[in-house]
């Protein structure tokens, strides 16, 4: 298998004026993981996807996927599919009619659309028109949107934001069964108590790196909770940048 990260962030720094809103963030992620991007609200996490993502541009800095900027990522609608709330629906589209459209865009056959209904429940509602549907089916459309290409990495932002019970362990069960796909997995999320459920190794950020690992180093094989050391973390207003870990060899 190689060792080369899926996502690799290189002193990545963004700046608006005098606020630093990302801040020499340097780590690697590593395939088949699911990894929690973590932070308090303001804290940079989306700052850091747009910049993946080549939707803003970094002041300083670097950040690449399967090894290059998405920018110059061959076929990269296809290899990364993204679930964030700036996505939004077609106007007066249906939940099918919503998926056939980023389908027909992706050049993907229209039974594409009908598999990933399958794939995450939104079987029934598929006539249901978007601005209908409850936040929890808009949080299950955008990963079928997302996963639409068979994607080899995907980055989902507050992807169980009103889920409710049974939605958010689905949620957990399907995110678990990509990553065994060998698959990267980055989700960025403030709901700690469900991370911890969730992933494999954990981003904290709060403008700058604060911790970069997996989850069993972080709370020593569950002795200590998550939400426990995430906050050690985030009000330590010591320079952490010395903690970077490459999560490729985690």
């Amino acid at each position: 298998m190689s060792t080369t990260p899926a996502i690799r962030l290189e002193q990545l720094t963004k700046k608006f004026k005098d606020f630093t809103a990302v801040d020499d963030l340097s780590v690697d992620i590593r395939a088949g993981r699911v990894t929690g991007l973590l932070g308090r609200n303001g804290a940079g996490k989306t700052t850091t996807l747009r910049m993946l993502l080549g939707l803003a541009r970094p002041t300083a800095g670097r950040a690449t996927l399967l090894g290059h900027s998405y920018g110059d990522l061959p076929r990269a609608a296809h290899r990364v599919g993204v679930a964030m709330d700036a996505i939004g629906p077609v106007t007066g589209a249906t939940v099918r009619g919503e998926l056939l459209i980023w389908g027909a865009y992706l050049g993907l056959p229209a039974h594409r659309a009908d598999e990933v209904i399958g794939l995450t429940g939104l079987d029934g509602a598929e006539s249901k028109p978007v601005a209908g549907c409850s936040t929890g089916m808009k949080q299950r459309l955008a990963l079928a949107t997302a996963l639409l290409a068979d994607p080899e990495v995907l980055i989902l932002d507050e992807p169980a934001n009103g889920l409710d019970p049974d939605g958010i362990r689905w949620l957990r069960d399907t995110l678990r069964a990509l990553a065994a796909e060998g698959r990267t997995v980055l989700v960025s999320s403030h709901q700690l108590a469900e991370v911890e459920q969730t992933v494999d190794d954990v981003v904290i950020v709060q403008r700058s790196l604060r911790y970069a690992g997996t989850l069993a180093d972080l709370t020593q094989d569950g002795e200590h909770r998550l939400e426990d050391r995430f906050f050690e973390l985030v009000e330590n207003t010591t320079d952490h940048s010395g903690a970077t870990r490459n999560l490729t060899h985690a």
